[in-house]
């Protein structure tokens, strides 16, 4: 399956250090399901180079493996940032789709667009046995509860799928906001079952792929990961009964 962006801040390095910092990457990458044959690719993302999986939309971009014959970046060798999941669930906080959604929200017009899209989230969150809080949360972090929010690379809508996870998930329209709720929460009802209601860990997940998670043993010590659990975790926490937990039934 899936998707996974890893991006570096650039420095004048040799190429040695490129490799080596590409392959790391690609240790961590190689968790995805192994019949299927991985690609990479390169886009720029404020002065970063960005590395992806997923074919990115809307930007330019390099086939960088196996191999086009492209030059290579000049990369600094610090441990990678993870900057999107291995699932496909793309996220817009991480590479900064959320900014031209959240840019000037007042808590009023935030709380306006929340209570538009209450209903479905409600009925979704009750059919799946999610917190209503916990969605609320992640729409809140990843796209400020704009339906139309996108960013660079394609993640869309309230709760941002990437394409592919979207029709894994039975989304057709993810600007459609039921829709993209619909498979949102159902996506965080099945990270919730694998990781045994730790709210945390499901968090983790989908920001950073439960692969990643896995792997780890909890929170991957990814920069961005982790900022994004304490973001979801503050606004879930702020709005819910402590203790809240998926309803078994």
């Amino acid at each position: 399956m899936g998707n996974s962006t890893v991006a570096y801040n650039r420095r004048p390095r040799g190429h040695a250090s490129v490799r080596a910092a590409v392959f790391a990457m690609l240790g961590v990458i190689s968790l995805q399901a192994a019949a299927e044959p991985l690609k990479l690719y390169l886009y720029r993302e404020k002065g970063h180079a960005v590395y992806a999986t997923q074919k990115p939309d809307n930007v330019e971009y390099t086939e960088v493996y196996p191999g086009s014959g492209a030059a290579r970046p000049v990369l600094s060798d610090p441990p990678p940032r993870l900057a999107a999941d291995k699932t496909g669930v793309e996220s817009g906080a991480a590479l900064l789709g959320w900014a031209a959604s959240c840019k000037g929200v007042s808590k009023a017009i935030m709380d306006q667009r929340a209570a538009r899209w209450q209903a479905s989230v409600s009925k979704h969150a009750k059919a799946h046995g999610v917190p209503v809080a916990l969605v609320h949360a992640v729409i809140r972090v990843e796209s400020c509860f704009d339906a139309r929010a996108e960013s660079r690379v394609g993640a869309r809508g309230l709760m941002q799928l990437m394409p592919r996870t979207a029709a894994q998930l039975g989304v057709t329209d993810s600007f459609d906001a039921d829709q993209n709720i619909a498979g949102g929460v159902r996506y965080l009802s099945q990270l919730l079952d694998r990781f045994e209601n730790d709210t945390d860990l499901a968090i983790a997940a989908y920001n950073a792929g439960p692969n990643a998670v896995d792997a780890y043993g909890g929170i991957p010590p990814f920069g961005e990961t982790r900022r994004y659990v304490e973001r979801v975790r503050a606004e879930f926490r702020g709005n819910s009964p402590a203790g809240s937990k998926k309803s078994k039934g």
